[in-house]
């Protein structure tokens, strides 16, 4: 056996545990997912009936499946530019030279290392409406309170608010490393250039945290995607479905409501969707991104 040879065998083997667990917990069940969406669910010791894109044509004819792909939208779209703007925003600043800023680094972080459930625990005493501290804070100044959770036109904007301020500190850490790997010569020569700050921002600064924010930008997609446990805590998608979001109806579906199948479908077009935002992230983003 010639040392080729040897050296594909031995990188084979390197990869193969890393490989086993790839398929027993992605592939395999993305397969099962896939195969148990075509079957209609067998109650009562009853077997399964395969019915092929039936369960697609139902779930798209779903009322409650377009409002809460809707929800999901609104959420992504509130809770993904924000986070990162504000991520961007306390880098910036805690990059800096400042009083305390290993305590304001701290600060800005805290709220990631909260389990979700302890952290929507906290805002539930923040929206609650006789006693929470929002509406304490309103009733002083002569305004009556909200129902942030209840009232349908406001319960999702409260969650979004809570994401937020949960996310922004996680990505507040790598946008802060990428600063920190930016060479200072760089400003020092925009310093000899008589560049503005806002000039050498976006002219420097900026493009050269492009790979970060592509980073942040589909981890920020995902995890408006993956929403469930802080809906179980806060409003269990209602008022009305106001706040149902598509994991959680995968939730409700599979053990609720016991229909795996139908829930298995509602996965499978969540797969389809990511698929395409990576395609989207691979094809056409990571083209434009220059690297270091």
């Amino acid at each position: 056996m010639n040392d080729n040879r040897r050296m594909q065998i031995y990188g084979a083997l390197l990869l193969l545990p890393a490989a086993v667990l790839l398929a027993t917990f992605a592939y395999l069940p993305t397969v099962s997912t896939v195969i148990s969406s075509l079957f209609l669910p067998g109650f009562g010791g009853a077997p399964t009936e395969f019915v092929g894109l039936e369960n697609y044509t139902l779930l798209f004819e779903d009322a409650t499946f377009r409002k809460v792909a809707r929800n999901n939208l609104i959420y992504a779209l509130g809770t993904v530019p924000t986070s990162m703007a504000l991520a961007l925003g306390m880098a910036l600043f805690v990059n800096g030279r400042l009083p305390g800023r290993s305590f304001v680094r701290m600060a800005y972080f805290t709220p990631t290392v909260l389990p979700m459930i302890a952290a929507a625990n906290i805002w539930m005493f923040f929206y609650a409406p006789q006693i929470g501290l929002f509406n304490t804070i309103l009733g002083t100044f002569g305004i009556p309170g909200v129902n942030w959770l209840g009232d349908p036109g406001v319960a999702l904007y409260s969650v979004i608010a809570m994401a937020v301020w949960k996310e922004a500190g996680f990505f507040m850490i790598f946008y802060l490393a990428a600063l920190q790997s930016i060479p200072p010569e760089l400003k020092e020569a925009a310093d000899l250039e008589g560049a503005s700050r806002w000039r050498f921002f976006r002219r420097v600064t900026f493009p050269l945290l492009m790979p970060t924010t592509l980073f942040v930008l589909i981890n920020a997609l995902i995890n408006a995607v993956r929403v469930i446990d802080h809906l179980f805590i806060l409003t269990k998608g209602g008022p009305n479905n106001a706040t149902n979001l598509l994991l959680y109806y995968v939730y409700e579906n599979a053990f609720s409501f016991f229909d795996r199948t139908y829930a298995a479908t509602i996965t499978v077009v969540i797969l389809v969707v990511l698929a395409g935002v990576a395609t989207v992230k691979f094809v056409v983003l990571d083209r434009r991104i220059h690297y270091q």
